[in-house]
This record gives C-alpha cells, structure tokens and sequence, in this order.
C-alpha cells in the first residue's frame, strides 16, 4: 500500500466520523406553544426590547432552565414529528431565544412539561399550529 493511499482513506475516515459526530450534536425533547401577553418574563422583566425582531422566542421547560442560566441562549430548534402525520415543516430550522421560564409565564402553554414553550410565531414556522405538542430536536 502506497503512503498516498494510507493517507486519503485516514483522511475520509476522519471527514466520515467528523460528520457522524457533528450530526448527534443535538438534543431531542419536546416543544409546546404560548400566546401572548409575553410579558413580563422571568429573565427580563417588563423589558419589550428582549424579544428578537424575528419574534422568534421562547421560554425554557424546567430540563433546560438551569436556574437561569438559560436566559439570552439561543438554540437551533427543527420539528421532527408530531402526533398527527404532516404536522412539522419539512426542512424548515429556526434559531429562538430563551426569553422566559414556562413554569412562570404569563400565558399558559399548549402543553406542560415540555422541554422548550416557543412563541407562536416561532412554532408556525416549524410546524402546523393546530398541533399542542411536537417532538423537536434542538443544539445550543
């Protein structure tokens, strides 16, 4: 075996495990949706300006709020299935801010418990809105 050879498959080798860990980066849990009022949320108060001007936002369910500390981290968040056939958004990926602690919102959830309560608009952009509950897969 020649050292060019040995080489360019250490080399495809490493790119192939390289993409199989960069694409079990994510997590996968649960998303519900809330309506507004929004405010006042437990990480900014009755600040208006804490919301992205894409509306795209959400408030962290008890497995991600880490006492706080995810207030202001954003996360990659993708619908991956949902009780009803069709409900997510094929191919559609959206970046929300942390805003709020679901146990604490002004405005009750489609659902409790879930990992990440997203906005209304920020839910429709991923999935049909008639949908209370959708399996989602998410990465900081």
């Amino acid at each position: 075996m020649s050292p060019t050879f040995h080489s360019s498959s250490f080399f495809i080798v490493f790119l192939v495990l390289h993409i199989i860990s960069s694409l079990s980066n994510a997590d996968v849990g649960t998303a519900a949706r809330y309506s507004p009022p929004y405010l006042p949320s437990e990480c900014y108060g009755s600040e208006a300006t804490q919301f992205p001007s894409s509306n795209l936002f959400a408030a962290a369910g008890d497995g991600i709020w880490d006492n706080g500390a995810a207030c202001g981290r954003q996360y990659l968040v993708r619908c991956i299935s949902a009780e009803q056939p069709r409900t997510c958004i094929p191919d559609q990926s959206i970046q929300i801010k942390i805003v709020d602690y679901a146990s604490s919102a002004v405005s009750p959830a489609s659902a409790t418990g879930t990992t990440i309560v997203l906005s209304d608009k920020a839910f429709g952009t991923i999935a049909n809105t008639s949908a209370t509950l959708i399996n989602i897969e998410f990465q900081q």
